[in-house]
């Protein structure tokens, strides 16, 4: 028995395949969907629920898939990855909502990370600064797809690039809404930093996660919706519930179908 995520062996039936959003709440939301969308059973409680992590068992062509909330950051994260893969999970794809910081980008667009700026805390003890935390380029074929497949009919675009992952919302974001409206000097005119190199967006979990991955030789990728945007003030810096509801349900649909498409490709091997 995992000790944090609270599965085992028995419980997770064989599962090889994990969905990670971070939210709990949101595990019951991609479970749902995917009940809906491929027309397996409805799950009527979640397979485990245990601090931040809550998990649901559920099926896609007749392949078990986790769907597991990983709580916010790195450490988390780590611990998530970790456990499942104890467990025999070989591919995680996390699934969540993003702060854009091109202009290019609007609200409801999936953002498909090619690799992450490692600004958290977790990834330097799974590997060296150095070692780069990159999408496994099978999930990140599949995401690229998926997102072909669906987005003209979700009404938005998809942007595939490198996300700068922190380890905080405030200041690591440089977001002048925290308590102390003061920002480290070291992050002072970062924003503007990655935005001439071309970095997309803000998330706190994908650089722990692909780092991780690959370190551990599993498959990893990250999905993301644009749920505000620094560089036009879309959504200003309060994400607003409408913002959050369509990028949310974009970066769902996206990672949905990737994972379909995935489990479809090793049925073919």
């Amino acid at each position: 028995m995992m000790y944090h995520l609270d599965l085992d062996e028995k419980k997770t039936k064989g599962a090889r395949f994990a969905l990670l959003p971070g939210d709990p709440f949101r595990s019951v939301l991609i479970a749902e969907t995917i009940a809906q969308t491929c027309g397996t059973a409805k799950p009527d409680r979640p397979l485990a629920h245990k601090r931040e992590f809550c998990t649901y068992l559920t099926e896609i062509q007749g392949v078990k898939v986790l769907v597991t909330s990983t709580g916010i950051g790195g450490p988390s994260t780590s611990i998530a990855v970790d456990e499942l893969a104890q467990l025999g999970v070989h591919t995680f794809l996390r699934v969540g909502t993003t702060g854009a910081i091109q202009d290019a980008l609007s609200i409801g667009d999936v953002v498909i990370t090619s690799g992450s700026v490692r600004l958290d805390g977790a990834s330097p003890q799974y590997a060296p600064i150095e070692y780069p935390a990159v999408a496994h380029h099978e999930v990140l074929l599949a995401l690229v797809d998926a997102a072909k497949v669906l987005t003209p009919a979700l009404g938005c675009r998809y942007h595939v690039g490198i996300t700068c992952s922190t380890d905080t919302f405030y200041q690591g974001q440089e977001r002048a809404d925290s308590f102390s409206r003061y920002t480290p000097r070291k992050f002072q005119g970062m924003t503007e930093e990655w935005r001439r190199l071309h970095v997309l967006n803000y998330e706190m979990e994908s650089a722990t996660l692909l780092t991780v991955c690959h370190a551990f030789g599993l498959r990893g990728g990250c999905v993301t919706g644009v749920v505000n945007n620094r560089a036009t003030d879309a959504g200003g810096v309060r994400i607003t519930p409408e913002s959050l509801r369509v990028g949310q349900d974009h970066a769902v649909r996206v990672g949905i179908k990737a994972m379909e498409l995935l489990v479809q490709a090793d049925r073919s091997v």
